[in-house]
């Protein structure tokens, strides 16, 4: 049965409390639901009680956008199952779950699907927006593994997505983030991996830095799929290093070493689960964020001299290709399939009073990176448009189905596609 909570009722404070400490809402209600028929059932109060309505599972998206000031919170925490069957390689999941909860139950019978780096990251809101992972250059996206959807729309009917039921749906719900309904379940294809990673990371001086990210750059033309190329930078701190899901890995070493003058080096075999869990910060949730993402198609001399330009904020890059490039572009709503790497500038601080500066770097590294980058991921837009995610054809299209399920944007607490009717003066999405 749905609980609902108000401001001073138990449990209140933790339910609206996300991942970036800067937001600090207060919904009118909390919906704290436990199966698709409450959450149909949560539209329709929310809709007619006239409140603006967002969905929270994981908490992680940067801007904070499950948490409506006094609106209604739909929160999917407690809709967490996650049921495997090993014999047909599938995993049922719901719109609650996080990305640890999947990881396990897979791992049990040493399968998994792509997912991201943070265990504590809603599987709902990952997936949504493409979903990238330590998996996906060998096995595609979160979204390419999904076989189907279970969706609230914004009238409170529940509807099935699949390749062929609701087949516009199923392409938008691939990579179109969360615009279209609440998915309450997702049936995910999974594959066998075993339970082994490797992890490699070598560290150079900075004066090294240009020649290094250079030959780490040719290095990936020709990386297996099992290997997934990593760099970070931060201050007078350069990186660089790959991710190997399953047996084997080691022959990439020597070449790796031989990019420049190695001041560290960590090589580290360890499982697929730890691998999950390696990123994940308990205390990542009284930390202040903000961060910046772009879309490398190419990384040319000039974006390498920009990159190593850092004014002591993280920046990390992360190899695309593989089978993510392999899905045709016009399969799904996800877009920018051939990007060559991902850049992500981030920063996170406790005193409000470095608001305004820690910003304002931030947008200025970004910026100079900016001419080098052909569009951004979805999930990393925070006060970006929308057009960064979506070339203007398939956005055109997204619009056409945003039109036909929410022509009212009831559900527009998101990195929003406005149906037409509602667009601005301008055409803008």
């Amino acid at each position: 049965m749905t609980e609902y909570l108000r401001t001073g009722d138990a449990g209140y404070d933790t339910a609206r409390t996300v991942w970036n400490a800067m937001i600090d809402r207060r919904p009118a209600v909390i919906a704290r639901c436990t199966s698709t028929a409450e959450v149909a059932e949560a539209v329709r109060f929310g809709r007619t009680a006239g409140l603006e309505i967002a969905v929270r599972c994981g908490g992680h998206n940067i801007a904070g956008l499950a948490v409506p000031d006094g609106g209604l919170m739909i929160d999917l925490t407690p809709m967490s199952e996650v049921r495997v069957d090993p014999a047909l390689r599938r995993a049922w999941v719901q719109g609650g779950a996080l990305l640890g909860e999947l990881d396990k139950a897979a791992q049990e019978y040493g399968l998994a699907t792509t997912a991201g780096n943070v265990s504590h990251t809603g599987v709902g809101g990952l997936t949504l927006g493409g979903g990238m992972g330590w998996l996906a250059r060998r096995f595609g996206l979160s979204c390419d593994n999904v076989i189907s959807y279970e969706v609230v729309t914004a009238d409170g009917a529940v509807v099935r997505a699949s390749a062929d039921e609701n087949a516009e749906l199923f392409w938008g719900l691939r990579g179109g983030g969360g615009n279209f309904g609440i998915v309450t379940s997702f049936e995910f294809q999974l594959h066998e991996i075993g339970t082994r990673a490797l992890i490699v990371e070598l560290s150079y001086p900075m004066s090294a830095g240009f020649d290094v990210l250079r030959g780490w750059r040719e290095l990936n033309v020709t990386a297996p799929r099992e290997a997934t190329f990593t760099a970070n930078i931060t201050g007078d701190s350069l990186t660089v290093g790959y991710v190997w899901v399953g047996e084997g890995g080691e022959e990439l070493l020597p070449a790796f070493r031989a990019l420049g003058p190695v001041t560290g080096e960590m090589v580290e075999e360890t499982t697929y689960l730890t691998l999950q869990t390696r990123d994940d910060n308990v205390q990542g949730h009284r930390f202040r964020r903000y961060w910046k993402g772009h879309y490398f198609k190419t990384l040319p001399d000039e974006a390498i001299r920009a990159l190593l330009d850092n004014p002591g904020v993280g920046a990390s890059l992360q190899a695309y290709g593989g089978a993510i490039a392999d899905v045709p572009d016009d399969a799904a709503a996800f877009s920018h399939r051939d990007t060559q790497f991902e850049f992500v500038t981030a920063t996170r601080w406790e005193d409000p009073a470095e608001d305004a500066t820690r910003i304002a770097t931030l947008r200025g590294y970004a910026a100079a990176l900016a001419p080098y980058a052909n569009g951004a991921y979805v999930n990393t837009l925070n006060d970006d448009p929308i057009q960064r995610a979506f070339p203007p054809a398939k956005l055109e299209r997204l619009v056409a189905l945003k039109t036909a399920y929410d022509p009212a944007n009831v559900f527009h607490l998101n990195q929003n596609i406005r149906p037409a009717g509602l667009r601005d003066e301008t055409g803008a999405a």
